[in-house]
């Protein structure tokens, strides 16, 4: 988070953005961050995009030795904070009580679920992430019509092998590169060509952001892996 917001501050001033670290296990912490949020946008929220995780799940403890904190450890960050974040900014996202908001909003603002291509299919002994990215899944349709009244649409991101190994700070500083450890083969696997890109990311956000007649979906965002038969060689 502190390497990003240097990244930030040699783009756009510092009064454009705000960065807060917490921990999404805690319901206080994420009240806090919501009150954060509310003075930094003057109680007006666009977009709120639920894409942290634990991903310690994956390729983890087989089912046998999964221990109850490992479980929750994925269950809490990866479910149930998604409900506590959207839960406390409703009232920002919720659009103005008659006319427009200064800015001309007459809508609310839109809720995007990051979930997983490992929400539909699985590799040994990941249940804890599996579960809880299907568990957003129904998060988001259940969400999509509660808040339908409000005006907010709720969708769901499903991506498959997003490559993002020099989106960090020891990859910038090594200056590594996108296609730094694929193989011609792992692009080859994927119906697209190739391996998706965070940029892929961002532009369905954007999508699903401007596009308001999409609601409740599912955006899968694989290359269309999901969508190969794969017979044993």
């Amino acid at each position: 988070m502190t390497h990003t917001g240097s990244l930030l501050s040699a783009l756009v001033p510092a009064t454009a953005f705000h960065t807060l670290i917490g921990n999404l296990r805690d319901p206080a912490a994420i009240q806090n961050a919501a009150g954060e949020v509310s003075r930094f946008f003057n109680g007006r929220l666009d977009v709120l995009v639920n894409n942290a995780a634990n991903t310690a799940g994956v390729g983890g403890a087989p089912l046998s030795d999964i221990s109850l904190e490992e479980w929750n450890k994925s269950i809490e960050t990866n479910l149930t904070a998604p409900m506590l974040l959207s839960q406390a900014c409703l009232p920002m996202l919720r659009p103005p009580r008659s006319g427009t908001d200064s800015d001309g909003r007459e809508h609310g603002g839109s809720i995007i679920h990051v979930t997983s291509t490992r929400a539909m299919q699985s590799e040994p002994n990941s249940e804890a992430y599996a579960a809880t990215k299907a568990g957003l899944i129904g998060l988001t349709h259940s969400m999509a019509v509660s808040l339908a009244k409000d005006l907010i649409t709720v969708n769901a991101i499903c991506p498959g092998w997003i490559h993002v190994e020099d989106e960090c700070k020891e990859a910038d500083e090594a200056g590594k590169q996108w296609e730094d450890g694929l193989r011609p083969e792992d692009h080859e696997w994927h119906l697209s060509g190739r391996v998706g890109t965070v940029e892929d990311v961002w532009k369905t956000l954007i999508f699903l952001v401007q596009s308001r007649f999409v609601n409740g979906s599912v955006q899968v965002l694989d290359g269309g892996v999901t969508r190969k038969m794969v017979y044993p060689e």
